[in-house]
């Protein structure tokens, strides 16, 4: 074995994001000591989403058809449409099992800074599922940080002349948190967000 082969799998690896030289060189050596049947159903499915994966025409979440499972779901709420940033947040929204309706993927958020503008988003086809989806309710679950909140408000102006209810998910300390270590921006958004018992 050439040591070029395992520095070729170790700068790969760190392509991925959050991932340093040492995590990449822990999993190299991991893969190298798989049995191969298992690294080659790694590689094969890499391989696999990278040939099939495609957008949702509706919603953009990822998926291998044309529509997405959720679009295509007709006991799903059609009344109400939940902004995403990522897929990823899509997939976590989902595991709470409480929202029923649609969701839409704006492929990330707002940051002219960065070069990333409206026209770099889903936002316009947003604005058409709006206006000609029947949707009485867009609730925006974009990050609560600068971006995140930068995209929320560009998308209420937007959306403000249709006479929707625009909602924003509330934020505020995780379950099983102290309020002596949450820092002072979460425990204003909490009370900010508290609700009537």
């Amino acid at each position: 074995m050439s040591v070029g082969i395992v520095e070729n799998l170790i700068n790969e690896i760190m392509k991925l994001p959050g991932i340093g030289r040492k995590t990449a060189q822990r999993l190299s050596f991991f893969i190298m000591g798989m049995p191969e049947e298992d690294a080659i159903s790694i590689a094969k499915a890499i391989i696999e989403l990278k040939e099939k994966a495609r957008f949702c025409r509706v919603c953009f979440s990822i998926t291998d058809n044309e529509l997405c499972s959720i679009c295509k779901d007709p006991s799903r709420d059609r009344s109400s449409i939940c902004v995403v940033e990522e897929p990823s947040n899509l997939i976590v929204i989902e595991k709470t099992k409480i929202f029923r309706g649609r969701y839409h993927v704006l492929l990330g958020a707002l940051s002219p800074i960065d070069g990333i503008t409206p026209e770099k988003l889903k936002i316009n086809e947003l604005v058409q599922r709006v206006k000609s989806d029947s949707i009485k309710e867009v609730i925006i679950a974009t990050n609560p940080n600068t971006k995140g909140e930068t995209t929320a408000a560009y998308i209420t102006q937007l959306l403000k002349p249709f006479g929707i209810k625009i909602t924003r998910i509330a934020y505020g300390l995780p379950i099983g948190g102290d309020i002596e270590f949450a820092d002072e921006v979460t425990l204003a958004k909490a009370i900010e967000g508290r609700k009537e018992l």
